[in-house]
């Protein structure tokens, strides 16, 4: 474990006993005894792997909601996911009356009005992804902004802010989720989707005839958090904790590396 680690890991643990004393005084022992362990309610979109990803038959997988569950274990608590959309995490996080939100959340300064921030867990950029076959390069942004590039985008998350912002020029499709529009490349009615480099690295999998380029030089780099919600230092203390021992351990490297490593298991 480096000294750096030792360092986060030390002061997220002091912080977390120093938040759960002043709630213990703060609150009658009676009461203490007597709360119900609600179950831990987890938003997220699902459709975002390898952080999270919706199955067919209503389950969850992927790098965070693994992290998700073994926090509720941690916690002695049952966990509860609660579907949400990009678009909508904003008004829905807290209506919704969830606890944490997963699912590859980029740190993004307007996230924070509604919830709180995890420690960074893990960095991220974007990069491109387009067709093997297509002969365009489509390497930097100055060549994705050309009025002939079809860029496609997500609706509602950093991927159309991205695109909004940086590709004015080019045709601009809003793509209703994030699964079905790696089919829309393939087919040829989009040239390029400008991803976070991760997830680019998995869809290719599922993905043949794609491909993504320079994922291990993005045009741009945040941070990956998971969402809190507000007002809940007890919580955000035990769950720095809990993301300090794992990044400590390597369990969080060697997670991702079962879904975009070079030989990766975790089924696309």
């Amino acid at each position: 474990m480096s000294a750096r680690v030792t360092h986060i890991v030390g002061r997220v643990a002091a912080a977390a006993f120093a938040a759960a004393t002043v709630l213990a005084l703060a609150v009658p022992s009676s009461a203490q005894e007597a709360a119900d362990p609600n179950a831990l309610r987890v938003c997220t979109p699902g459709d975002y792997p390898p952080y999270a990803i919706a199955d067919p038959d209503g389950g969850y997988r992927g790098v965070d909601i693994d992290l998700a569950r073994g926090f509720a274990d941690v916690l002695h608590r049952p966990i509860t996911f609660v579907p949400v959309t990009w678009a909508g995490m904003k008004t829905d996080f807290a209506a919704l009356d969830c606890d944490l939100a997963v699912g590859g959340i980029s740190d993004q300064p307007t996230r924070r009005a509604f919830a709180d921030f995890s420690l960074t867990y893990g960095t991220d950029g974007k990069t491109p992804i387009a067709r093997h076959s297509d002969p365009t390069d489509y390497s930097t942004v100055e060549q994705i902004n050309r009025p002939e590039v079809r860029v496609i985008a997500n609706r509602g998350g950093t991927n159309e802010e991205f695109a909004r912002k940086n590709f004015p020029n080019a045709q601009l499709t809003l793509w209703p989720d994030n699964l079905s529009i790696f089919g829309e490349i393939e087919q040829g009615r989009a040239d390029v989707f400008v991803t976070d480099s991760v997830e680019g690295r998995f869809r290719v999998r599922q993905h043949p005839d794609l491909r993504v380029l320079h994922p291990e030089q993005p045009f741009d780099s945040f941070g990956k958090v998971i969402l809190i919600r507000k007002d809940a230092p007890v919580l955000a203390a035990e769950l720095n904790t809990w993301l300090a021992t794992r990044m400590a351990t390597g369990a969080l490297d060697r997670s991702l590396d079962q879904w975009i490593g070079p030989n990766a298991t975790e089924p696309a």
